[in-house]
């Protein structure tokens, strides 16, 4: 019998969607470090929705007998601790999932931005009637930091309105998605041509930090930020400053060095940004979807199938 341990965060329900997993799989749900300590060594199989503790590496055992650790998201920066990266075991994540839904949160805040929406809205709550000229989009430069499955979407959105979008990977290659894609050492190259800013890389060391006070001032004046990615890839400090200073012309923030983003952060107040709060993939029915994923992923792994969705350690 294949042992499939699901780990949650405190509070959370159950992952749903799992209910196609063969009869004879055993699926124990923890949520705190006792549970995991517990049952972690006796695991075969590990599925992690909690991102947001070190309450993993904390338990890792000396000699675990895991075939096979899933991440149920895009990002696993949170799964790279020393022990599970030195080790053997597979990691798989939840790429393409939520492509479509970050692709359209990013679409919708060019269009926020664009139209000046955050400003109607402001007008509407004075009830103050005030004509302006707005942007087209059609046209405009979009520069994607991150090629990857999200990123490529959100280029195909973007150019099917017709935006010219440039994608940054850590290699230049060639991606029908993009008008082009360029190695990273091109970014500040890039950011001075670009209307707008995407940022939908994985946090890694080359990428933590990236967007500093040096780059907020080589990005194009009035250009916007839109960050889907990871929050530690952005300095908010630094950001806060190129905002009150007027370098750039907004920011559309889902990610956050620090989450929840605290009551009395001044980003909340900040010109022209809007906050949402690590949502921009969760449409309805995402966590139905992330469970069906890993019964898919499972059953062909099974029957002696690669993984798919595996994810480089290094």
């Amino acid at each position: 019998m294949t042992f499939v341990l699901v780990l949650v965060a405190a509070g959370e329900n159950e992952l749903p969607g799992l209910g196609g997993l063969p009869e004879d799989v055993r699926v124990e749900t923890v949520s705190d470090e006792t549970q995991l300590r517990e049952l972690l060594p006796d695991a075969d199989v590990l599925v992690v929705t909690d991102f947001r503790t070190g309450l993993l590496e904390r338990c890792w055992p000396e000699k675990p007998r895991l075939h096979w650790v899933h991440a149920t998201s895009a990002g696993v920066d949170a799964l790279m601790f020393p022990a599970l990266v030195e080790s053997d075991i597979p990691i798989t994540n939840a790429r393409g999932v939520f492509d479509r839904g970050i692709a359209e949160y990013v679409l919708g805040a060019v269009l926020l931005f664009a139209k000046d929406t955050l400003t109607n809205l402001a007008l509407q709550r004075k009830h103050r009637w005030q004509h302006r000229d707005t942007e087209m989009i059609a046209g405009a430069r979009a520069l994607v930091v991150g090629a990857g499955s999200i990123g490529g979407e959100v280029a195909s959105l973007l150019r099917a309105v017709g935006m010219h979008v440039t994608g940054i990977a850590r290699t230049a290659r060639a991606d029908e998605r993009f008008d082009q894609v360029l190695a990273q050492e091109q970014l500040f190259a890039c950011l001075p041509q670009a209307d707008y800013v995407v940022i939908t890389a994985p946090l890694t060391p080359d990428t933590e930090g990236l967007f500093d006070q040096r780059a907020f001032a080589a990005m194009k004046p009035g250009a916007r930020l839109i960050n889907v990615g990871r929050g530690p890839i952005v300095l908010t400090d630094d950001l806060l400053a190129a905002l009150q200073a007027g370098e750039i012309g907004g920011a559309a923030l889902d990610v956050f060095e620090t989450e929840p983003l605290p009551a009395e952060h001044p980003l909340w107040d900040a010109p022209n940004v809007m906050i949402s709060a690590h949502m921009a993939g969760d449409f309805n029915g995402w966590q139905q979807a992330l469970g069906e994923q890993f019964v898919a992923n499972f059953k062909g792994w099974a029957q002696g199938k690669a993984l798919f969705n595996q994810v480089a350690k290094g």
